[in-house]
């Protein structure tokens, strides 16, 4: 059982940067999860950004974000970030925290059964 809160989000320019962030609450210190960022704009479907393993060892990133966007965490405040910069009008969305109780991650939504409220970004041109 885990809890996800996202913070973060805003209004930015084209070509700005914002810093998402995800607080995990958990009621059991023991269980892993693999951690995710995923994305919806209205009429379109939920995508994967970007995955982050137990520990961090391992991360993955969608096309949409590769090489502007960067998945990290903080083990010590519970809490993973999404790092995204050069932004572009197609990036606004509603970004949601994920987490599934596997070390395994996927870019399916389906696959995890934790979310966050979500939290909106809008980039202007």
């Amino acid at each position: 059982q885990v809890q996800l809160a996202e913070s973060g989000g805003g209004s930015v320019q084209a070509g700005g940067s914002l810093r998402l962030s995800c607080a995990a609450s958990r009621d059991t210190a023991s269980t892993t999860y693999c951690m995710a960022w995923f994305r919806q704009a209205p009429g379109k479907e939920r995508e994967a950004v970007a995955t982050i393993n137990p520990g961090g060892g391992t991360t993955y990133y969608g096309d949409s974000g590769k090489g502007r966007f960067i998945i990290s965490e903080d083990n010590g405040k519970n809490t993973v970030y999404l790092q995204m910069n050069s932004l572009k009008p197609e990036d606004t969305a509603v970004y949601y925290c994920a987490a599934r109780s596997e070390y395994w991650c996927n870019g399916v939504a389906g696959g995890y059964a934790y979310w966050g409220q979500g939290t909106q970004v809008t980039v202007s041109s």
